[in-house]
């Protein structure tokens, strides 16, 4: 797992790495992802070093979806998105690649191709997602 030091995602807020920066607070960095899904997808990271959604500060994960949510709105303005998805990923089982906290905020267009990774609608097994609940609630 990436720390400070050897952090892509670290090193862009540094200055050490180019990047298309879109944003910049006391908190959070946004730029445009290098291998973008659709037009206009960018990144929007805390400027403190976490790993993943289990780990980030609470204030640090409220600043950066704030964040997300300008930057979606925007999206929506100035590409004529007709909706957004904002992803994370947490582990490598979930695609995560960089372990430096981040969104995705993907502008989404009618027939841009990109597919659900899962299927909706299809309904599951109403034993096993109570008992899902349950464990969840502790």
């Amino acid at each position: 797992m990436a720390t400070e030091t050897d952090c892509i995602f670290c090193k862009i807020i540094a200055g050490e790495i180019p990047s298309t920066k879109v944003a910049e607070d006391d908190s959070t960095y946004v730029f445009m992802d290098i291998n973008p899904a659709t037009r206009g997808h960018a990144l929007v990271i805390p400027k403190r070093h976490t790993q993943d959604i289990t780990t980030i500060d609470p204030a640090d994960l409220a600043a950066v979806t704030v964040k997300a949510q300008e930057i979606a709105k925007r999206a929506k303005e100035v590409f004529a998105a007709d909706g957004v998805n904002l992803l994370n990923c947490c582990g490598s089982a979930a695609w995560q690649t960089v372990f430096h906290f981040h969104l995705h905020v993907i502008p989404r267009y009618v027939d841009d191709g990109l597919i659900e990774p899962w299927k909706p609608g299809q309904g599951g097994d109403a034993d096993v997602i109570a008992a899902a609940g349950a464990a969840l609630r502790g």
